[in-house]
């Protein structure tokens, strides 16, 4: 995976690698990366204008229209310096030579022409050494890109955005494109920050790779390629069980669909073997839309159940338990007891947790993931409808409290451990359908059957499934279903 730093983190690296590569070095590579972007967003002849700020943020500006190049006009507003770094000092000389003009904050009536003038700003304020509540100038200078409403590159981090928690608590910039240098922080893919990164490009400006490995990273993501590297890779000579095979206790006669959607996801997530235990009243709708799947009958009488569920138990690999199987207090005690005598890794979700919401003791260190929406997740931790804190913090302190693995779901997915938070950055409003969480239920359930633990399972799943509804969106546009992602798996990570 992807280590994701605090700001602290990211400073303290910074700093050490400035020791062994030269603090001069890094900002003209920095410089070098981020004109890379200005010049692929404004044609040849456009009119650049960069904010800087007082720190290396302002010297990044700097170095970024110095290496940019004469065929564009370029002019930096620089906001009131203290003592400027070696670096700086000589990225606004090679600006300078180069023929950038600089107009200090405090010359009004230049700096007004020339925000009137720009087409593409850089925000140069602040980046990872942000304080907000926001200083007056710097407030105004915020305020001055965001009246203008322009295409803007950000360094680092837009203004106004905490780096550490993603909050947006004033005025912020909202950029079409923020050059990340070096290293991702959580505010790049946490909400509401995210809306106001816009693209987001990971720059490598030459930390040493050793440093960077030395940092234990609380937060940790995955790309396109951080996934394909994570993906379980089926054996040579592998049979179908070997593949992986997957236990679903899923469907009613209510909700067969999602006992459907499960079994279908987990088989094109790569489970070899999937088999769907249902109550009688599920089975015939089962069974005339699962061909590949195996579809089993639950007896009514409990014990006998019970039986028949430890038996094909130890014929897979993992289990997947709640996808559609409703409310009903039986059904309560089916789950209680599935999930008290189990041995496989389990992913526990919809009805399955709502019947757990009185009994996490169960799961307690268990090989095991729930994957809960906001409000299933406030009936679980007992929070209801009073939330305190971020989310990232009201899932660390459920996770450290029950000791079981948790996705919880929304527009920046997490997973948390216990040890390390995973926040998702694939996915898509087009994942707001019926069934889609069935669909994830499937897909990290196939996962866990192939050999991932359930952190490894839930945030390559995370991934996995969002990479599917945007690629499904792709196709369709509008109206995208649940089985339309389920579709979509097989090229999401291409």
């Amino acid at each position: 995976m992807i280590p994701v730093l605090l700001p602290e983190q990211l400073r303290s690296l910074d700093a050490a690698s400035c020791e062994r590569v030269g603090e001069i070095a890094l900002m003209r590579a920095a410089g070098a990366r981020i004109a890379t972007c200005i010049d692929e967003l404004l044609p040849r002849g456009g009119r650049v204008l960069a904010l800087a700020g007082p720190g290396n943020n302002g010297g990044d500006a700097f170095a970024a229209l110095a290496a940019l190049g004469k065929q564009h006009e370029r002019v930096v507003l620089e906001l009131p310096v203290g003592k400027r770094s070696a670096a700086r000092g000589d990225a606004q000389e090679r600006a300078a030579a180069s023929g950038v003009r600089t107009i200090a904050w405090s010359e009004s009536d230049a700096r007004d022409a020339a925000l009137a003038r720009a087409e593409l700003f850089v925000d140069g304020l602040y980046g990872t050494g942000a304080r907000l509540p926001l200083d007056a100038i710097v407030r105004d200078a915020v305020a001055a890109i965001v009246e203008r409403a322009l295409p803007c590159v950000a360094i680092d981090l837009p203004t106004g955005v905490d780096p550490r928690t993603g909050a947006v608590p004033g005025i912020a910039i909202r950029a079409k494109l923020t050059v990340a240098l070096g290293a991702l922080l959580p505010a790049h893919l946490l909400d509401p920050a995210r809306a106001f990164v816009g693209k987001l490009l990971l720059a490598d400006i030459g930390f040493p790779p050793e440093l960077l490995a030395a940092i234990a990273p609380r937060f940790v993501t995955h790309d396109g390629t951080s996934a394909r590297a994570a993906m379980p890779q089926r054996e040579a000579r592998a049979d179908k069980r070997g593949a992986g095979s997957l236990l679903a206790i899923a469907g009613s006669a209510q909700f067969p669909g999602a006992a459907v959607l499960c079994a279908r996801a987990a088989a094109r997530a790569g489970a070899g073997y999937v088999t769907v235990a249902a109550p009688a009243a599920a089975v015939a709708s089962l069974r005339a839309h699962l061909i590949e799947e195996i579809v089993v009958e639950l007896p009514e009488d409990p014990q006998e159940a019970s039986a028949l569920l430890h038996d094909l138990e130890a014929r897979h690999g993992a289990l997947a338990i709640g996808p559609g199987l409703g409310l009903a207090e039986n059904i309560g005690e089916l789950v209680r007891d599935r999930l008290a005598k189990t041995t496989l890794p389990a992913v526990v979700d919809a009805s399955a947790l709502f019947h757990l919401a009185k009994h996490l003791d169960i799961l307690r260190g268990r090989a095991a993931i729930l994957t809960p929406h906001e409000g299933e997740f406030a009936r679980l931790s007992g929070e209801g409808s009073v939330r305190s804190g971020t989310r990232v913090e009201r899932l660390r302190a459920f996770v450290e409290r029950t000791e079981i693995t948790t996705l919880l779901k929304g527009r920046d997915t997490l997973v948390e451990d216990g040890g390390q938070t995973y926040i998702n950055p694939s996915g898509t409003n087009a994942l707001a359908t019926a069934g889609s969480g069935d669909v994830l239920s499937g897909i990290v359930g196939a996962l866990l059957a192939r050999g991932c633990t359930p952190f490894q399972a839930g945030a390559l799943g995370a991934f996995w499934h969002g990479r599917a509804g945007q690629a499904a969106q792709r196709e369709r546009e509008i109206g995208v279903v649940a089985s339309d992602i389920i579709e979509s798996l097989g090229n999401a990570l291409r």
